[in-house]
């Protein structure tokens, strides 16, 4: 396991964090899905694990969390360039945007966010 990645996922997750929250004030465009707040719970819970390797049970940071209005559960997954499944994370985040293939050093990561029920993104 390359343990200077791992350590560094953390500094990922808050550039993520800093990313979304940079789109937050700008208008949604023609092809952008906005969602009406009225149709979903202000408060949920979410699966947490901060690290599961492949065919694992959650090594780090099992739990759950509490998503309010601003957040949604999210479920990343990190990907070898070769397509090999290497590292899925779960939790809360603010902000939260699906995105796929970020390039991150030897690697591609996916996030998914949703709000419909509690413990949504363990279906993700």
């Amino acid at each position: 396991m390359d343990k200077s990645l791992l350590l560094g996922l953390p500094v990922l997750l808050c550039c993520f964090r800093v990313l979304c929250g940079s789109f937050a004030d700008q208008e949604h465009e023609i092809n952008e899905l906005s969602v009406n707040d009225r149709h979903f719970p202000e408060i949920i819970q979410c699966r947490m694990c901060h690290i599961q390797f492949p065919r694992q049970k959650c090594s780090r940071g099992r739990g759950l969390c509490i998503a309010v209005k601003e957040e949604a559960c999210t479920t990343g997954r990190i990907f070898k360039y070769d397509g090999t499944l290497w590292l899925t994370f779960r939790g809360c985040l603010k902000n939260c945007a699906n995105v796929n293939n970020i390039k991150w050093s030897v690697y591609l990561v996916n996030f998914r966010c949703c709000r419909s029920h509690d413990l949504c993104n363990e279906d993700i």
